[in-house]
């Protein structure tokens, strides 16, 4: 499931039926089962926990997470025949290891070998992501994430209309689809069944085991130099990426002074930011906020990946902030000496969480 620039970026046959799919996504959505069996034991019950300082999961009643959704959406994730040529998978370039991320600036990934144009997300906590998804805000929630990807012919390049017929011909797909949508056993498999349970796993993909969180919970000690760099972080840092739940974003979109100009309109107005979906002149060069969590496994950075090591961004927060009308305010006089730098990345390494990406319930199974 690679990033993609727009959810329908080309006029093909399978835009028609993937906006007609997502116009009717919200209905007919599935009660929760009553329990799991108790003889299943295969980590998707661990998965649904939510850190304990964290807000409460936002309500999704149109598509409320269950064991036996979130254990068909993860096996999803790693199903090949969500693409065209049955070689291509979400974890493709969603890595684990990785921070959910695929470690390269631009991925060549896709079916037809293109160069993509944004930098792949990560996805992690996304389950608290309400104001817009992508760097653009292109898709409005999590189950219409995937539909892009999947059906984008530089990408999954799957048609949509297949779809169902070829994950019925597999394994046990027809029996996880009733147990996961127990109430619409007569419609079968179906491509708006298969958004809805990978938005389910997606929302399971939730870090906060980091030494960061660890010091909240009062179980570490942060060193001299990490709390330096907290106090730095809440003083320049924290307007946009919110400490307050934990999180590291506000789920806004900003722009950080990457750019000057934002005339280029090739490749769909990529490096127009918000803009490409508002069409509004403040929004020129406005990107989604990140998490910071887990930044020592994402590298590169920024929506086109443009900086290879975390030196290289707050190098640019110290000096390369470029002015232009939409830039954000906070950073129109924005400083960081070579102390307040050093402070900084020793404080970001603290939301470093391996338990979040060497967790093996994440794999399907």
């Amino acid at each position: 499931m690679a990033v993609f620039i727009n959810t329908f970026r080309h006029n093909n046959l399978k835009t028609v039926p993937a906006l007609l799919l997502l116009l009717t996504l919200g209905m007919g959505a599935c009660q929760p089962t009553e329990d799991i069996d108790p003889t299943t034991n295969d980590g998707v019950a661990e998965l649904m926990k939510t850190p304990a300082h964290f807000p409460a999961l936002p309500d999704v009643s149109y598509n409320r997470q269950t064991i036996e959704g979130v254990r068909l959406g993860r096996k999803l994730f790693f199903e090949t025949s969500l693409s065209g040529n049955n070689q291509i998978s979400c974890v493709t370039c969603h890595l684990q290891e990785k921070a959910f991320t695929d470690g390269v600036a631009l991925t060549t990934k896709g079916q037809s070998g293109a160069l993509l144009f944004r930098n792949t997300p990560g996805l992690t906590n996304l389950a608290w992501a309400t104001n817009g998804l992508f760097w653009d805000g292109g898709a409005t929630n999590l189950e219409s994430l995937s539909i892009g990807p999947i059906t984008h012919l530089d990408e999954m390049a799957q048609n949509i209309l297949e779809l169902p017929a070829e994950l019925a011909a597999k394994e046990n797909y027809v029996q996880l689809f009733d147990a996961a949508f127990p109430d619409e056993k007569a419609t079968g498999i179906t491509t708006p069944k298969v958004l809805k349970a990978l938005a389910q796993y997606m929302r399971t993909l939730n870090s906060g085991n980091a030494k960061y969180d660890q010091f909240i919970q009062k179980t570490a000690q942060l060193t001299e130099a990490e709390q330096r760099g907290m106090a730095v972080f809440d003083a320049k840092c924290a307007t946009c990426h919110q400490r307050s739940q934990h999180l590291f974003t506000d789920n806004v979109f900003h722009n950080n002074g990457l750019d000057s100009e934002f005339t280029d309109i090739s490749h769909e107005r990529a490096a127009q930011g918000r803009f490409r979906i508002t069409f509004k002149n403040e929004d020129l060069g406005k990107y989604k906020t990140p998490t910071l969590r887990n930044l020592s496994f994402t590298a590169p950075y920024m929506h086109d990946g443009r900086f290879k090591t975390l030196e290289e961004v707050l190098n640019h927060y110290a000096s390369g902030i470029k002015a232009s009308p939409s830039l954000d305010t906070s950073l129109r006089d924005f400083t960081l000496s070579s102390q307040e730098k050093s402070d900084l990345l020793s404080f970001l390494k603290t939301l470093d969480d391996e338990s979040f990406t060497k967790n093996k319930n994440f794999k399907s199974r």
